[in-house]
């Protein structure tokens, strides 16, 4: 058993582990689509793969294969292909039973850069899924949304029913999702379930290229000694979310026989928030100890970034009493436990 299974619930284990069925995770090759493929290998599932790498890497799925052993890779089965291509989704959703799908092209600032490549990955995309999950009969369809949804509304902490403006063409995506995702409980009948992702970090999570996020970015920059930009005063404050808390609300989703959970959103966070020149005292003081370039390195403060939202902070009450939702790892967990992988993936 992996540590990412080890977290889980030992009631969501032996649940998903009574029955093997055919899981579907899109993006598999990506940061959260390849930790979901780890946990339900382990677990005794077949899984499918769909990805077309534009942000997943093949390594991704390397380290799963050593992780999980020759006899559980056996039972997964892998398919280049794209969300964007109704006839890539409708091969990948035959003969399963569950869909996860975490496919999308992330990031509010590349989503203002382009948002054409934003829109046709995140809404094209999501409505290629529903319809080839809808025709192949799945039992449940459980997709990736995002707290971005909220926008410019103030009130903290974020509850599901009370969203403002959104403030980039990728929570506007992300929005739309959730719209088609209950259009298509109502007229078809399909088993969804949408899942508000908190800033969400942990291993595997790419810390190159111009929108990674900001914790594998912080890390890799005070490694090799480079400058951290902090956008703002730094009081800007987020959710943190351990990537082990994202598998379990995924898989407790898909395997909730509470019908009353059907057809919602629900937000998969902690519930603690932290600012952003906190989270740099935090990264600086786990990485000091093994680097003493260092004890010199300070962070530069530079203009707020577009399209951010000031405050994020999430009531996962909902979660909790629907879905049973218990997040494992708080942030200080968290970040120990992707330290160390990012000590090794970059030494």
């Amino acid at each position: 058993m992996t540590l990412l299974v080890g977290a889980l619930p030992s009631e969501l284990r032996d649940r998903i582990g009574a029955s093997r069925k055919r899981w579907l995770v899109t993006g598999a090759a990506g940061f959260i689509g390849s930790n979901l493929v780890e946990a339900l290998l382990v677990l005794g599932q077949d899984v499918v793969g769909l990805d077309n790498f534009a942000t997943g890497h093949q390594r991704n799925l390397d380290e799963v294969e050593c992780l999980v052993g020759p006899e559980a890779w056996d039972r997964f089965r892998f398919i280049e292909g794209d969300v964007r291509n109704v006839g890539d989704c409708q091969r990948a959703c035959a003969d399963v039973h569950h869909v996860l799908h975490q496919a999308a092209l992330g990031s509010v600032p590349r989503s203002i850069e382009d948002p054409l490549a934003t829109h046709h990955a995140n809404c094209t995309g999501h409505l290629n899924m529903l319809v080839a999950a809808r025709d192949a009969g799945v039992e449940s369809f459980t997709y990736a949304a995002s707290s971005s949804t909220y926008g410019d509304h103030p009130g903290l902490p974020k509850v599901e029913d009370r969203i403002g403006n959104p403030l980039s063409p990728y929570a506007v995506t992300k929005y739309v999702n959730e719209l088609y995702a209950s259009v298509f409980a109502r007229c078809y009948g399909l088993k969804t379930i949408g899942l508000r992702y908190f800033n969400v970090f942990g291993p595997r999570q790419d810390p190159n290229g111009a929108y990674a996020a900001v914790i594998p970015k912080w890390i890799a920059s005070l490694i090799k000694g480079e400058t951290v930009f902090i956008n703002g005063d730094g009081e800007t404050s987020r959710d943190f979310c351990y990537v082990a808390n994202v598998v379990q609300a995924n898989l407790l989703a898909a395997t909730t026989r509470n019908p009353d959970a059907l057809d919602q959103v629900y937000n998969v966070a902690v519930g603690d928030r932290t600012t952003l020149n906190e989270l740099y005292a935090q990264l600086h003081m786990n990485l000091s100890p093994h680097y003493a370039h260092l004890k010199e390195l300070k962070p530069v403060h530079r203009e707020f970034r577009q399209g951010d939202v000031r405050h994020s902070l999430a009531d996962i009450s909902k979660a909790r009493n629907q879905l049973g939702f218990a997040p494992a790892h708080r942030v200080a967990q968290g970040l120990e436990l992707s330290m160390s992988w990012y000590r090794n993936q970059l030494a």
